[in-house]
Parts: C-alpha cells; sequence; structure tokens
C-alpha cells in the first residue's frame, strides 16, 4: 500500500511541478486539488473571492481536537533557463505532494476515520506573506487545536533522511517610501533638494543602527530609483525600498521604529516631502511546546533517532507564522525536512532528493497519529 501511495505522491509532485501558478492566481491548482480531495472522499472548502482548498477528513462531531496540516500552493515569478515563468523553486509542490500523501497514509487505515478530525489546508500566496492572513480571516482554524506545516530545507541545514521538530524563522518587513520634489538644472543645486543626496543620507544612517547584537538582525536598502536619462537634471523624486529582518518580533518593532524616525527626521532636516507607500512582512515564529514534542516523537519513530535534526533557526521567514500570532492558543509547529536541497531555496535550478517526500509524508502522518494517541 506504502508502494502505491509513494507512486501516486511522485505523479502529483510532477504534476504540481509542471503547472506552477503565481500568488492569488493559482486557480488551477486549487481546481485540481480540490478534485483530488474529493475523490479521495474529503469535503472542500472553497471561497469566492481568493484562490486556495480544504479538505476535510474524519469525525468533526464527535467533539474531537481539530487537527490541521498546511501545503502552500504558490510559485514564484522567475527567470529559468532564459525563459520568466511561474516555477517553483521553494518547493511548494513538494509541500502539496506531501500533505495530500500524509491524508492518504491516514485513509489507507479507514479504521481510523472515526478517530480523527483533519483538516488539510491548501493556502494561497505565501510568496506573498498574506495567504495565511486570508485563511485566518476566512475562519479556517477558528476551530483548529493543532497545526502543522512541513518545508524543505537546504542541504546546509540539514540532509536527506533527516528532519527538524521546528523552524525558527525572523520576522520580515519590507518598507517602500517615495521622496517628491522638483527636479533641477544641475548647474543649480541650490533651486532644489537631491532626491540621491537625501536616500544617501537615509541609507548610512540607517546602516548604522545598533541593537542588541545577541539577536539577529539586518536592515538595508534594497532598491533606489531617481532620475531618468537626463545627467544634467538633478532629481527630486525617487522611491526606496528598505529591507528589514530580526529573529524575533520584539527585535523587529525596535529595529522599525528606529527606521521611521530615521526617515522622519531626514524629512525634517531637509524639508522635502518623504512618505511611506507600502509596509508588508511576515512575523517571526511563535514556538509551541507540545506541537515540537509530538513533532520530535514522529520524526524519531519514521526516521529513527539519528533523523532527528536540532532546531532549525533562521533569517528566513514564512507567513505560517501568522496562524499562532492571531490565535496564540493553536498549537502549531514546522517541521524542517532534509532532502539534500541544491543550490537554494528560490534558485531557478533548485533541485532536491525526491525520495524525502514519502519521509515527508510519513512524518505528518504519524505526527496526526501520535497527538490523537492511537
Amino acid at each position: 500500500m506504502t508502494a502505491d501511495i509513494e507512486k501516486k505522491i511522485h505523479q502529483t509532485f510532477q504534476y504540481l511541478h509542471d503547472n506552477a501558478e503565481l500568488s492569488w492566481e493559482e486557480v488551477e491548482t486549487t481546481n485540481y486539488l480540490k478534485k483530488l480531495l474529493e475523490e479521495h472522499g474529503c469535503e472542500t472548502i472553497t471561497f469566492d473571492d481568493c484562490t486556495g482548498v480544504v479538505g476535510k477528513y474524519g469525525n468533526f462531531d464527535a467533539g474531537l481536537p481539530v487537527v490541521a496540516i498546511r501545503g502552500d500552493i504558490d510559485a514564484l515569478w522567475q527567470e529559468v533557463d532564459g525563459e520568466f515563468k511561474a516555477n517553483h523553486s521553494c518547493g511548494h509542490d513538494a509541500h502539496m505532494s506531501i500533505a495530500l500523501g500524509a491524508l492518504w497514509l491516514l485513509q489507507a487505515r479507514p479504521e481510523l476515520k472515526d478517530k480523527v478530525a483533519l483538516k488539510v489546508v491548501f493556502q494561497p500566496a505565501e510568496e506573498v506573506g498574506a495567504g495565511a492572513l486570508k485563511m485566518v480571516e476566512k475562519g479556517v482554524i477558528d476551530d483548529v487545536e493543532y497545526f502543522y506545516g512541513l518545508h524543505l530545507r537546504p542541504i546546509a541545514e540539514t540532509v536527506m533522511g533527516r528532519a527538524s521538530s521546528v523552524i525558527i524563522h525572523g520576522a520580515t518587513r519590507r518598507l517602500i517610501y517615495a521622496i517628491k520634489g522638483d527636479d533641477a538644472h544641475a548647474a543649480r543645486p541650490h533651486l532644489n533638494k537631491n532626491a540621491i543626496e537625501i536616500g544617501s543620507e537615509i541609507l548610512q544612517l540607517v546602516s548604522n543602527i545598533h541593537i542588541d547584537p545577541r539577536i539577529p538582525h539586518s536592515a538595508k536598502m534594497t532598491q533606489f530609483q531617481a532620475g531618468g536619462r537626463s545627467g544634467n537634471i538633478i532629481p527630486g523624486s525617487a522611491t526606496f525600498t528598505l529591507d528589514l529582518r530580526a529573529q524575533n518580533n520584539d527585535t523587529m518593532e525596535i529595529l522599525v521604529n528606529k527606521v521611521k524616525n530615521i526617515v522622519d527626521s531626514i524629512k525634517t532636516l531637509y524639508n522635502v516631502d518623504i512618505s511611506l507607500t507600502k509596509e508588508s512582512g511576515i512575523v517571526a515564529a511563535v514556538t509551541n511546546d507540545e506541537a515540537i514534542a509530538i513533532a520530535e516523537a514522529a520524526i524519531i519513530k519514521q526516521l529513527g533517532e539519528e533523523g532527528l535534526e536540532k532546531p532549525i533557526v533562521t533569517p528566513g521567514g514564512d507567513d505560517f507564522h501568522y496562524y499562532t500570532v492571531k490565535k496564540p492558543a493553536l498549537k502549531a509547529t514546522m517541521i524542517g525536512l532534509g532532502c539534500d536541497l541544491e543550490p537554494g531555496l528560490h534558485h531557478p535550478n533548485m533541485r532536491f532528493n525526491h525520495d524525502a517526500l514519502i519521509n515527508g509524508a510519513k512524518v505528518l502522518y504519524q505526527m496526526i497519529l501520535d497527538t490523537y494517541k492511537i
């Protein structure tokens, strides 16, 4: 039976890999997953204003705690072998296939159906940090007590045959600003405020921010656009982006406040219009000891004692952690799955050992069993 399920997982992965779709555009992916869920006896929930689908399996009328597992469904837009396309270089095609595999392993034991209440959440728009919040808004986790996610990990963090019970992601924040002013002739610099000089001042001050060095953090300017085709014009307007990273949410708030204070000070010093046009980001992981313990036991049962990796701490982010921030009582963790992934996540030619798909499915399946103590 496991061999048949493994074959089906690989076939599903290949289809999803070959038919990647961008954030909020995962229409065919949603339809495909909905069809698969319904073919395997699940009740499905879809939404009239966004992509994504939830499958329900088990007994939701017996007062059992509801367990959810997540598969994120969107891809990245990037150049692959000279062609721009939607590309699953973050492993979401694997995450979907693994979540389905866990469901299929559970369904292979039909006597367990009345002993579980499982939601399989196929969430859109993780890559833009908005899908989890949408699922919260839709009430997807209102009745959920335990929530488990999973993410492929680069070979630098862990290897094939191993898995971590928790990924401790950092917080990210992106601030996009606009400087608005008038252009001036390059021979008359006293007639305007040079947007490039203003941006340079902000960059210098942001680079000199000091926060507790024991907590990883960074702030840098990642985009700056000013001027046009004429080199004899001093630009009065510009746009720039500041990318902020911090290992925990409290440090992120300190960092954001310091950056905003710097921009406000420069705005006053130069008497120039600088406005925040967009702010977005992802919260850092909020860990739960009970969920982590369940994950540790499941990894050991399925991969052996030697398969348990230490907790993975990474400056990368994932919007999965909005679930626990928005619902603090939620017992959640995200598994870090070793799969010999190279050269790295988001690389256009990312590759990994596909045998890890069944490992991930078995670990999630075991976590479901252990949560219900069956």
